[in-house]
């Protein structure tokens, strides 16, 4: 069960790396650091909405403040984009530049407003007794700000940097996610003192299988909200048109230009729907194991290690071999620990030697396509 679990866990924040994999080739090694941040604004929304006895806990000024100015900044830039720029650029017969930020600062602005919004529905539902309830909204809410983050990641830090060589991303990549373990370390934020989770899952036991194995339905919600998100992604990817897009993009961003396809708008939905997805991760990791370190503990860096190992395993780029690989690393991680000698400090080394096995004998992972190149 444990296995199953954690495995699931991986693959959801595996996903978020194949996903950017698949369309940009390269890993955003800030990833596994929106899944710390799902974790913490899970802990969070719980204590302003009134679900931990222990922590009284409101929205802090700033969130307001900050809402202010980009209500404020997007209204300054739609004057200037849609009024002022088409005026002058006449007067003066010259083209004046057109950023474009009215649209982006709107969409910011009013997203973080509904999250305020989700908080405070949290916190009535709390306060009418449907803790089962607000701890849903609470998920939501952290996927929705997951989601904002991904989305400023993308458009501040990747997207002026599309056409720059590889390793340019890649350090800007490891400096974002310095920046967020260091801004969560922040006492505005949620300081460096180590927390536990209050549980918003009930904690009741469904059934014993034989004499010890005890199911929980924490572990079933964990699991099955974990293969419902992943059933979803997968029904998007294959069956819809933004999925049909984001593998075209996937194929060749210039020919999916060609055929129409808005390619910024398809690689910010993709970042999105990764950044959710390892917020859903981070809300339930935290409801099995309550122990939330500080943001730049070694724990989460690991963990995401391992949720990138498993992207690798599976085949990276291929969605459902993001699935696989986190079941297969769970799988793998649980079973050392349980049956070798001294297994639990030896299942690190179980996985990434896993790691280096499949790069020698099947580079492009279990379900992942060799891809052959013409010259």
């Amino acid at each position: 069960m444990d296995a199953i679990a954690v495995g699931s866990l991986y693959a959801l924040i595996a996903l978020g790396y194949t996903m950017v994999y698949g369309i940009l080739k390269f890993i955003n090694f800030a990833h596994s650091d929106v899944f710390v941040l799902g974790a913490w604004l899970s802990f969070v929304g719980a204590g302003i909405a009134g679900l931990d006895p222990a922590r009284e806990a409101s929205i802090g000024p700033w969130v307001f403040w900050v809402l202010a100015a980009l209500w404020a900044a997007a209204g300054i830039a739609a004057v200037y984009e849609l009024v002022l720029r088409p005026a002058l650029s006449r007067r003066l017969d010259r083209r004046l530049p057109a950023p474009r930020w009215h649209l982006n600062l709107s969409l910011v602005a009013a997203w973080g407003s509904i999250a305020v919004g989700v908080l405070h529905l949290a916190k009535g539902a709390a306060s009418a007794g449907f803790g089962f309830a607000a701890g849903g909204i609470i998920l939501l809410l952290a996927m929705m700000v997951c989601g904002l983050t991904g989305f400023c990641i993308e458009r501040l830090t990747y997207k002026p940097l599309r056409r720059a060589p590889r390793l340019n991303v890649l350090i800007t990549a490891i400096g974002v996610s310095l920046l967020l373990q260091n801004i969560g370390q922040l006492n505005w934020m949620f300081g460096t003192r180590p927390d536990r989770m209050p549980t918003l899952l009930p904690e009741a036991e469904l059934f014993t299988i034989g004499t010890a194995v005890r199911v929980r339905l924490v572990d079933v919600m964990v699991v099955g909200t974990a293969v419902v998100l992943m059933v979803v992604l997968d029904w998007l990817v294959f069956r819809t048109k933004i999925g049909r897009a984001m593998r075209a993009v996937s194929f060749s961003p210039p020919n999916a230009s060609l055929m129409g396809i808005n390619v910024d708008r398809v690689i910010s939905f993709t970042f999105v729907l990764g950044a959710m997805l390892a917020a859903a991760a981070g809300f339930l990791f935290s409801q099995k194991y309550p122990g939330l370190n500080q943001t730049a503990a070694s724990g989460w860096v690991l963990l995401g290690l391992k949720a990138f190992v498993a992207a690798v395993i599976g085949g990276i780029g291929n969605i459902r071999g993001a699935m696989l690989g986190g079941l297969l690393i769970g799988l793998l991680e649980f079973f050392v620990a349980q049956y070798l000698p001294d297994g639990a400090s030896l299942r690190d080394i179980f996985v990434f030697g896993a790691l280096i096995v499949v790069l020698l004998f099947k580079p492009s992972g279990v379900l992942g396509k060799s891809a052959t190149e013409k010259v």
